[in-house]
């Protein structure tokens, strides 16, 4: 994987496309977008037991909406045999881990903590997207590194996790030069964001979350 990580380096912005998608798939004017609240989970995919991510569920609230359709190009209306399910909802599932290092800092060992943070979060997106499209509901995950999605590969439209942090969970950022800085409420900017999308019935998509045990 490239070296740059797109949360850090992106200059992408919600986009303010007119393409916004069917109200169907928007959640009624609940002023937030959260369905699960942000628990810290154990990855079960991981050999190490500390390889923890905090998580939660959303509804895609409009900005988002449109930067989903800018991204994924209704990919998700494509997909499996459920797509006219009446229960389907288009959801996020932000991810965010506590880095052991500064991820703002530069170096041979913030090098090694992405990519020890990168391959924990693929193996997560990775079982979440799997689970989720074996019943038939379209999943997918965005790469760290370069924005773009895992499993869409004819989508070359640059999400930026900032901005969804900031969207979904309200968390902070600053501008560093041409950079974008996530701050995280209790982490500061040792943090790494990374985000699953699904286009899946919300209580599927939430006992799929509840399998995951809480960390310790």
């Amino acid at each position: 994987f490239p070296r740059k990580n797109s949360y850090l380096t992106s200059a992408a912005t919600l986009h303010t496309r007119v393409s916004i998608m069917s109200e169907q798939h928007q959640h009624p004017s609940d002023t937030s977008s959260v369905i699960v609240p942000p628990r810290l989970v154990r990855n079960t995919q991981s050999a190490n037991p500390d390889d923890d991510l905090e998580c939660s569920l959303h509804y895609l609230p409009k900005p988002l909406l449109r930067e989903f359709s800018h991204v994924f190009n209704n990919e998700h209306s494509r997909f499996g045999s459920n797509s006219n399910n009446n229960n389907l909802q288009l959801l996020a599932i932000p991810t965010n881990q506590r880095a052991r290092e500064d991820l703002v800092a530069v170096g041979d060992h913030i090098e090694a903590e992405k990519d020890r943070l990168l391959n924990v979060f693929l193996t997560f997106g990775k079982c979440i997207c799997e689970q989720l499209r074996s019943q038939g509901y379209w999943a997918d995950y965005i790469d760290p590194c370069s924005g773009l999605p895992m499993i869409s590969l004819n989508c070359n439209k640059v999400y930026s996790e900032v901005d969804g942090m900031e969207c979904l969970l309200n968390y902070k950022a600053y501008n560093a030069g041409f950079c974008k800085i996530l701050t995280h409420p209790k982490w500061g900017s040792a943090v790494y964001p990374a985000t699953i999308f699904a286009y899946a019935p919300v209580e599927v998509a939430k006992s799929l979350m509840a399998s995951f045990p809480s960390a310790s």
